[in-house]
């Protein structure tokens, strides 16, 4: 693969993982069931739908609920050219059926949902019980129905983190307050588990369970309210939610960004929901962002940011609509593919909108998969590459820590009777020169 299409892989995993603003106040060890795939395939823009309103799922008494397990006393963490690394460990993924996974045979959903592996793989796992279906075994031609949970035993390879310390801002009897470095994702979630805000905590700590009172994308850095009980996280969830809480970002921009007040309002729509793709749209949802600008370094300004709305990539969005959008965002940056399609000022329609999304899946296929030798095009031979002694899975070389992260910043929160702050990055500085 060239280095643009690992470089829009990377930006459309940056996209997936963590694009959800939604306040969370039930995080345990796992409260979002982890995907039964590595990878997830993207479905053609043509064929894509809003989701439905999810369907009440009905209560099942069970001994052991899956998404309750605790195996942190397992985990080994290695720190190492600054990035956080799980060593691989056998798991079985375990996740309710979806709705577009319903009526459909098993072998069907793995190949074309999960594209890390082949059909000869998914095959091979089926037949041999690796994959199962509540538990047991199945053909290759059970079709999925509601209820069921789709396990697949796997060795477990999570992807690299940043291994910035997650600093403590404070910390009471019954909240903490962190400064969470870009570059690692708050949620266990698809690929992720042990590598996690959440997980990391618990395990430092000691700490059962964590309520995350908001949520950052995994390349945001900055602060996090954290519940140590459900109640607490509800308290600032509510303020939230009715705008009591005043929320101040900062983050470093392209350009010159012009002086004064800059308001921001135009309204934002998610594009592409499998994408988590976001921007504005002429039947988006009201948002406001205010930005004024703090520095000029003579190529890129840093600049304060406060949302009055709290729409998935909200900032991001108003920045590149502005015409100034932040210095090493991966998603709506200056130099990718898809860039020209999303110009200043512009707002999309339907039209618009999907030629942006054929546009990114166009030039952001995946690899054929992580157990494919990849084709040497000089000698038109398959190059044998470095492969995991347990599983076989191709391993590839590490990012840069720099790659993890983006110039945005969640640096002040403050509601009725009390405030938290973070230090600012060094990317925020004035000085700062490695733009």
């Amino acid at each position: 693969m060239s280095d643009l299409g690992v470089a829009v892989v990377k930006s459309i995993e940056t996209i997936g993982d963590v694009a959800s603003t939604k306040v969370s106040t039930e995080a345990t060890a796992d409260t979002a069931p982890a995907e039964v795939g590595e990878k997830r395939k993207t479905e053609e823009a043509g064929n894509e739908v809003q989701p439905k309103a999810k369907q009440r799922r009905v209560k099942q008494h069970r001994d052991e609920d899956f998404r309750d397990r605790n195996d942190l006393d397992s985990v080994e963490y290695i720190i190492e050219n600054g990035l956080r690394k799980v060593k691989p460990y056998f798991f079985e993924y375990r996740a309710y059926a979806k709705g577009r996974w319903m009526k459909r045979p098993i072998l069907n959903v793995f190949v074309e949902e999960f594209q890390d592996r082949n059909e000869v793989y998914y095959r091979h796992a089926i037949e041999h019980g690796l994959i199962t279906i509540n538990g047991e075994k199945v053909g290759l031609d059970y079709v999925i129905k509601n209820n069921d949970v789709l396990g697949h035993h796997i060795h477990r390879h999570e992807p690299v983190v940043t291994a910035k310390p997650i600093d403590i801002v404070h910390q009471d009897d019954s909240l903490l307050v962190i400064n969470k470095p870009g570059g690692i994702p708050v949620h266990p979630a698809g690929r992720y588990r042990h590598n996690t805000v959440i997980h990391v905590l618990r395990k430092q700590l000691n700490i059962p369970r964590l309520f995350p009172a908001n949520r950052l994308d995994r390349p945001t850095s900055g602060l996090m309210l954290i519940g140590l009980n459900s109640e607490r996280a509800r308290q600032f969830e509510s303020q939230m939610v009715s705008g009591q809480i005043q929320k101040e970002y900062v983050c470093r921009v392209v350009g010159e960004f012009p002086d004064g007040e800059i308001v921001c309002e135009a309204p934002i729509k998610t594009i592409s929901y499998k994408l988590s793709l976001n921007y504005v749209h002429q039947d988006g949802k009201a948002c406001k962002t205010v930005f004024e600008k703090i520095s000029y370094n003579g190529k890129t300004s840093v600049v304060r940011c406060r949302p009055k709305t709290g729409r998935t990539h909200q900032i991001r969005v108003h920045l590149r609509y502005l015409g100034f959008p932040i210095g090493n965002d991966p998603i709506y940056g200056n130099d990718l593919p898809w860039a020209p399609l999303l110009g200043k000022g512009q707002t999309l329609d339907d039209e618009a909108s999907e030629k942006v999304v054929n546009k990114v899946l166009e030039e952001s296929s995946f690899p054929e998969g992580m157990w494919e030798d990849k084709l040497d095009e000089e000698s038109g031979v398959k190059k044998r590459e470095p492969r995991c002694d347990e599983c076989g899975l191709m391993l590839t070389p590490d990012p840069q820590p720099k790659e993890l992260f983006i110039w945005l910043h969640a640096w002040r929160y403050a509601g009725e009777g009390w405030a938290y702050e973070t230090e600012l990055p060094s990317w925020a500085e004035e000085v700062f020169d490695d733009d």
